[in-house]
């Protein structure tokens, strides 16, 4: 960018010049893209007991019987109390996903039948 004043190089994100110091216009900072990947949160609609195996499936784009007996095994084989502690704080702190929007079908346009 150059300075508004003395025209040298400065820096494209400086509000004032280095050599001169005259108050630069503002630039509009670049904007990103909203982050578009997956995220960790619970199911609202897949629920058995909070959602949690649900949300595990849907991110990691498993069936959710897969996950559901996955994570049985891991309550019951190595040590029992992990599977339930390890689904309690992702209970915690997983958020709920939103529900969906449900789609609804275009209303019919209202028939204005006149009669003699």
């Amino acid at each position: 960018m150059n300075c508004c004043n003395c025209r040298r190089d400065i820096a494209d994100y400086s509000n004032f010049c280095y050599f001169c110091g005259v108050r630069q216009a503002q630039a509009v900072p670049p904007t990103r893209a909203p982050w578009q990947g997956k995220r960790l949160m619970r199911s609202s609609t897949d629920v058995k007991v909070a959602g949690v195996c649900a949300g595990f499936a849907e991110y990691l784009d498993w069936d959710v019987t897969l996950v559901r007996v996955l994570w049985a095994v891991l309550t019951i084989m190595p040590v029992p109390v992990l599977g339930i502690v390890a689904y309690v704080i992702s209970w915690i702190v997983m958020p709920v996903a939103p529900l969906p929007v449900p789609q609804t079908a275009p209303e019919a346009a209202p028939h204005n039948a006149t009669t003699a």
